[in-house]
């Protein structure tokens, strides 16, 4: 299992990706979930991937290394588009080809074909975009009124994410709100797990500003963690109790 998250808002975005693969109780492995692409000054692009890792890996292979494009013969990686949206048609692109490919030999084997895209960032001249792709191919754009995106085990961290993140939420706690999204995720699905992958991109900059890995130890982590449940706990300790509940 995987939890990716990605936000979009009005200062830039943030994407953060688990690392944890598990195919069974006892071949638990570590991939990397977050990719990224960039020219200093010229774009600045991140894809985050769940589901299939071998169908993922596939896909962003393709991208990177170049697809032929059918109508016009030519070559096209991802960090030749001219913009987010043909990026996302090329994701979505490589992703139809991996399925026409493959689908039938994991069908024969009883496996889905399943694996989900983030992707965000911004080309020079252009607007900061993010998308999700779907298995099938298809995408939709994120947008102002529901300004994040998740992919995999997401149940979890949504709750935080709907009653914080706004469009104007600082890029700076649109950091915290997707690490306490994480984090949430963290406690509750043992399918997901550090290390964990972040990735900035301010808007305009045209350059991923913050890359790093957050390992088991972490100490921002360790800490945000600490006074998040701390906080939970004041808070549920200074609602008044039902007036029809029980006596202590």
């Amino acid at each position: 299992m995987t939890y990716c998250v990605g936000l979009l808002v009005q200062s830039g975005v943030v994407m953060i990706a688990d690392t944890r693969t598990n195919a069974g109780i006892d071949n638990v492995s570590t991939f990397r979930k977050l990719h990224l692409f960039g020219a200093g000054g010229e774009r600045a692009i991140a894809i985050a991937c769940a589901g299939n890792l071998s169908i993922s890996q596939s896909v962003i292979a393709m991208v990177s290394e170049g697809v032929v494009n059918p109508e016009t013969g030519e070559t096209e990686r991802i960090e030749d588009m001219p913009s987010m949206f043909r990026a996302a048609q090329l994701v979505g692109f490589a992703v139809r080809r991996m399925r026409k490919e493959l689908g039938e030999a994991l069908e024969e084997a009883g496996l889905p074909f399943d694996v989900a895209f983030l992707l965000a960032g911004q080309i020079a001249g252009r607007e900061m975009r993010m998308y999700m792709v779907y298995a099938a191919g298809n995408f939709i754009e994120c947008g102002r009124d529901s300004p994040f995106f998740q992919i995999g085990e997401h149940k979890y961290g949504k709750p935080i994410l709907d009653r914080s993140v706004q469009w104007d939420t600082t890029l700076n706690d649109a950091i915290k709100l997707g690490l306490l999204s994480m984090d949430s995720t963290l406690r509750s699905n043992l399918g997901v797990g550090l290390p964990l992958d972040i990735a900035v991109i301010p808007r305009d900059a045209l350059e991923i500003t913050v890359s790093r890995r957050i390992e088991n130890g972490d100490p921002y982590f360790r800490d945000l963690s600490d006074r998040w449940s701390a906080a939970l706990r004041a808070a549920h300790m200074d609602i008044p109790s039902p007036p029809w509940g029980v006596g202590d």
